[in-house]
Protein backbone atom coordinates (compact mmCIF):
# COMPACT_ATOMS: atom_id res chain seq x y z
CA UNK A 1 0.00 0.00 0.00
CA UNK A 2 1.15 3.04 -1.12
CA UNK A 3 -1.78 5.91 -0.51
CA UNK A 4 -4.54 5.77 1.61
CA UNK A 5 -6.87 2.85 1.74
CA UNK A 6 -10.05 3.38 -0.26
CA UNK A 7 -13.77 3.40 1.17
CA UNK A 8 -15.41 0.61 2.23
CA UNK A 9 -18.13 -0.38 3.65
CA UNK A 10 -18.46 -3.09 6.60
CA UNK A 11 -20.61 -6.02 6.48
CA UNK A 12 -23.05 -4.21 9.08
CA UNK A 13 -23.54 -1.45 6.71
CA UNK A 14 -21.50 1.44 8.16
CA UNK A 15 -18.21 2.77 6.38
CA UNK A 16 -14.78 1.52 7.51
CA UNK A 17 -12.76 4.33 8.26
CA UNK A 18 -10.52 5.31 5.43
CA UNK A 19 -6.99 5.32 7.66
CA UNK A 20 -5.10 2.49 8.85
CA UNK A 21 -3.45 2.89 12.68
CA UNK A 22 0.05 1.60 12.80
CA UNK A 23 2.30 0.16 15.36
CA UNK A 24 5.61 1.93 14.79
CA UNK A 25 8.09 0.38 17.65
CA UNK A 26 10.92 -2.21 18.41
CA UNK A 27 9.10 -6.13 17.90
CA UNK A 28 11.77 -6.97 20.75
CA UNK A 29 10.15 -7.31 24.49
CA UNK A 30 12.16 -5.01 26.68
CA UNK A 31 12.79 -5.48 30.45
CA UNK A 32 10.78 -2.19 32.01
CA UNK A 33 13.64 -1.44 34.64
CA UNK A 34 16.13 -1.30 31.57
CA UNK A 35 13.69 0.83 29.69
CA UNK A 36 13.76 3.18 33.25
CA UNK A 37 17.35 2.85 33.50
CA UNK A 38 18.42 4.23 30.37
CA UNK A 39 15.39 6.68 29.99
CA UNK A 40 17.13 8.39 33.32
CA UNK A 41 20.26 8.40 31.54
CA UNK A 42 19.21 9.80 28.18
CA UNK A 43 17.30 12.36 30.36
CA UNK A 44 20.63 13.47 32.11
CA UNK A 45 22.95 13.20 29.38
CA UNK A 46 20.64 15.52 27.20
CA UNK A 47 20.59 18.32 30.30
CA UNK A 48 16.55 17.29 30.61
CA UNK A 49 17.36 16.64 34.44
CA UNK A 50 20.50 17.76 36.53
CA UNK A 51 23.66 14.87 36.53
CA UNK A 52 22.68 14.73 40.05
CA UNK A 53 18.98 14.07 40.23
CA UNK A 54 18.13 12.16 43.03
CA UNK A 55 16.11 8.99 40.51
CA UNK A 56 16.57 6.35 43.71
CA UNK A 57 14.22 8.98 45.63
CA UNK A 58 11.71 8.96 43.39
CA UNK A 59 11.15 5.74 42.26
CA UNK A 60 8.99 3.45 44.21
CA UNK A 61 8.47 0.01 43.00
CA UNK A 62 5.31 -2.37 43.35
CA UNK A 63 3.72 -4.84 42.38
CA UNK A 64 1.96 -5.82 39.19
CA UNK A 65 -1.37 -3.58 39.08
CA UNK A 66 -4.63 -4.26 37.12
CA UNK A 67 -4.10 -3.93 33.88
CA UNK A 68 -0.27 -4.29 33.83
CA UNK A 69 0.99 -6.82 31.50
CA UNK A 70 4.30 -9.12 32.07
CA UNK A 71 5.51 -9.12 28.52
CA UNK A 72 4.25 -6.35 25.59
CA UNK A 73 6.29 -5.04 22.62
CA UNK A 74 5.05 -3.47 19.50
CA UNK A 75 3.09 -5.31 16.58
CA UNK A 76 4.83 -4.11 13.58
CA UNK A 77 2.94 -6.99 11.12
CA UNK A 78 0.65 -4.41 9.79
CA UNK A 79 3.25 -1.69 8.32
CA UNK A 80 5.68 -4.09 7.22
CA UNK A 81 3.02 -5.85 5.34
CA UNK A 82 1.93 -2.42 3.77
CA UNK A 83 5.09 -0.47 3.48
CA UNK A 84 7.93 -3.60 4.22
CA UNK A 85 9.06 -1.14 6.84
CA UNK A 86 10.51 -3.03 9.69
CA UNK A 87 11.71 -0.30 12.65
CA UNK A 88 15.41 -1.05 13.27
CA UNK A 89 15.56 1.78 16.40
CA UNK A 90 17.13 0.21 19.71
CA UNK A 91 15.49 1.55 22.75
CA UNK A 92 18.29 3.57 23.47
CA UNK A 93 18.66 5.26 20.33
CA UNK A 94 14.57 5.80 20.62
CA UNK A 95 15.28 7.09 24.09
CA UNK A 96 18.23 9.33 23.51
CA UNK A 97 16.39 10.93 20.47
CA UNK A 98 12.89 11.78 22.61
CA UNK A 99 15.17 13.48 25.43
CA UNK A 100 16.83 15.49 22.97
CA UNK A 101 14.02 16.51 21.25
CA UNK A 102 12.05 16.87 24.76
CA UNK A 103 14.84 19.12 25.73
CA UNK A 104 14.56 21.08 22.44
CA UNK A 105 11.27 21.17 22.28
CA UNK A 106 10.65 22.85 26.28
Amino acid sequence: MQHAPEKETGEDGLPIPPYKVYNIGNNSPENLLDFVQILQEELTAAGVLPADYDFEAHKELVPMQPGDVPVTYADTSALEEDFGFKPQTSLREGLRKFAVWYKEFY
